[in-house]
């Protein structure tokens, strides 16, 4: 659930779930209770079982340096030891009493832009001459409902453009599988469509160029090496929020831009996610291989930066915490 709005019909649901974890865990204490992201609720449980008696841990600092930065105080109370993915962000924490982490991200260990696109795109049905572009409208169906038809009426006009193109959609969950295919049907364009159930990281390695989505998926993208563009969409209340109270306090949105000296990844949110500026982009995108070619440059540059074995760097982290007690 994403947003200020759109959890609350859920909140009662989550506080009784919350409330049930204390109870089993105060009354069968871990040597550490690790809390894997979703701050919003595993800060509070960690709150309460380090109030107890119990070593804690979060991996994955929360965006503090991107929006709510007052959320330090609580995960001072919740946190015995944060685990940090990106370089910049155990200087947040230097004059506290948490122990902050980097332990590099655990994708980058994994993707590597050393990729058989003959052969990826021989698996996925995609053999042929033309150019390839990855549309991935989101995991969430809120996500989807905003930005396929977006999406889908984007890859009409870059089809528009040139008749050998395809596409590929990985499908997050099988009931999302209408919601795009109406799309497509409605542009038009359900021909030149390739949907694959899943396989987010197949079809991002077949393709020249991705649009997707906001979120994970970019920084997936660029450790894969791919030239990317991103968009997104939240409801109108919580956009209205979010520039009202000027919670964000981000020039980019998309991680990798983040972790870049310049901008690799064009950002089209909000409103300014309009179907003929962002097909325009893909366009540009394709028809420069100069272009392409120093993206991929500065992603395996990225690359390197954030593989740092983080899997065993948490271990390490853990067990050290764990001997604390």
């Amino acid at each position: 659930m994403m947003g200020f709005v759109e959890p609350l019909k859920h909140l009662p649901e989550l506080l009784r779930l919350r409330r049930s974890l204390i109870a089993r865990w105060r009354t069968t204490p871990p040597d550490v209770f690790v809390g894997i992201d979703s701050p919003d609720f595993n800060l509070g449980l960690e709150t309460a079982l380090k109030a107890s008696g119990i070593k804690t841990m979060h991996y994955v600092s929360p965006s503090i340096w991107a929006w709510r930065a007052g959320r330090l105080r609580k995960i001072l109370r919740a946190a015995d030891c944060v685990l940090c993915l990106l370089p910049f962000e155990p200087a947040l924490y230097e004059k506290t009493d948490t122990n902050a982490v980097f332990v590099g991200h655990p994708k980058a260990g994994i993707l590597s832009p050393d990729i058989d696109v003959a052969s990826i795109r021989s698996s996925l049905n995609l053999s042929g001459e033309g150019k390839v572009v990855a549309v991935l409208p989101g995991s969430r169906g809120t996500e989807v409902s905003r930005l396929a038809p977006i999406f889908a009426a984007a890859a009409a006009r870059i089809a528009a453009n040139d008749d050998r193109i395809r596409f590929i959609t990985p499908v997050a969950r099988p009931k999302l599988r209408t919601v795009i295919s109406d799309h497509l049907e409605q542009q038009g364009v359900t021909e030149r469509f390739t949907l694959v159930d899943g396989n987010s990281i197949e079809a991002m390695s077949a393709a020249d160029v991705v649009l997707l989505a906001s979120g994970t998926a970019a920084l997936e993208s660029a450790l894969l090496g791919k030239p990317t563009i991103a968009a997104y969409r939240v409801a109108s209340l919580t956009y209205w929020i979010l520039r009202f109270f000027n919670v964000i306090k981000l020039q980019y949105f998309t991680l990798p831009n983040l972790l870049t000296e310049k901008p690799q990844i064009p950002e089209f949110i909000q409103y300014d996610a309009k179907p003929d500026v962002i097909a325009n982009e893909v366009i540009s995108m394709l028809d420069d291989p100069q272009r392409c070619a120093g993206i991929r440059r500065r992603f395996a540059k990225l690359r390197g930066e954030l593989a740092l074995d983080a899997d065993e760097r948490a271990a390490d982290a853990l067990i050290r915490l764990a001997a604390q007690g």
